[in-house]
């Protein structure tokens, strides 16, 4: 039989019958990793096939190809915002915090009451004191020594002074330095030891030398404050951090007060006492 073919009708579509064309399988992983589950996915009109998964890619038999499209991401993501909290100090921290700043104050007030009282042992009163010479500095082969360093001093009797170096050749060198010094005395040197006589102090002496301790008092005095005036900026600080209430700053600044009154006290005590040896006749 004879099959009539019509020119409107194409060839291939008469030796290939018409098909539907076959359905992509794919291979994905799921989100939990647990391997590969094939899915199946019609094309669309733009070719884009889209799911649920955590992948951003997919395997099919062919290769790999990337889609487009934000990943669903399957974790979530907690995030919550903390406010920040102050935790009070304990009575045991303010205490030891408070240790700490008085001991490093009270050793420096120590230290300047020290200071003074060295400074009005190298005033001269009418009595001779090896301390007088606590402040000479000898040039001993070119650096600044001590002379107590140097030589042996002592006071045979409450007018003079005997100084024996322990070199002999530090003699003109020690002579040197007590010319140049404020002592106001003429060194004997005989070639083994120097020998310093005290003169008679002057009433008006005297009185410029009470002056000398009065202005080294007051110059201790002010060290004194500026020693508190540092605890209490230590003590601020503490508050401004929320470890010390404002009564509490009140407490510890009123007994910072009150050591600081009584190291002044210690100034004046022996101060007074130094006038009183200079005046004495």
């Amino acid at each position: 039989m004879a099959t009539h073919f019509s020119p409107a009708t194409p060839v291939r579509s008469i030796l290939q019958p018409k098909q539907n064309p076959p359905k992509a399988l794919l291979s994905i992983r799921d989100s939990y990793g647990a391997g590969l589950v094939w899915k199946k996915c019609q094309p669309s009109t733009v070719n884009v096939c889209s799911w649920s998964s955590a992948a951003s890619y997919v395997t099919p038999p062919g290769g790999s190809a990337k889609f487009s499209g934000n990943p669903i991401v399957a974790k979530k993501q907690l995030l919550q915002k903390r406010a920040g909290t102050v935790r009070a100090a304990t009575i045991e921290e303010i205490e030891a915090e408070k240790s700490v700043i008085e001991k490093d104050a009270k050793g420096r007030m120590e230290k300047t009451i020290e200071t003074v009282r060295s400074n009005f042992n190298s005033i001269r009163t009418g009595r001779a004191s090896p301390a007088m010479l606590d402040k000479i500095e000898v040039d001993y082969y070119g650096s600044p020594v001590g002379l107590k360093s140097l030589a042996q001093i002592s006071s045979p009797d409450g007018t003079s002074l005997l100084i024996s170096p322990y070199d002999k050749s530090s003699l003109k060198s020690i002579e040197k330095a007590i010319v140049a010094s404020d002592l106001g005395m003429t060194p004997n040197n005989d070639g083994e030891v120097i020998r310093l006589t005290l003169p008679q102090l002057t009433s008006d002496r005297r009185k410029e030398l009470t002056k000398v301790v009065s202005k080294q008092a007051e110059e201790g005095k002010v060290a004194l404050r500026n020693i508190r005036r540092d605890a209490l900026k230590a003590y601020e600080k503490l508050q401004k951090e929320k470890k010390l209430s404002e009564d509490t700053l009140k407490d510890f600044s009123s007994d910072l007060q009150k050591w600081t009154d009584e190291y002044v006290k210690k100034l004046d005590t022996i101060s007074k006492q130094k006038e009183k040896e200079l005046l004495k006749v």
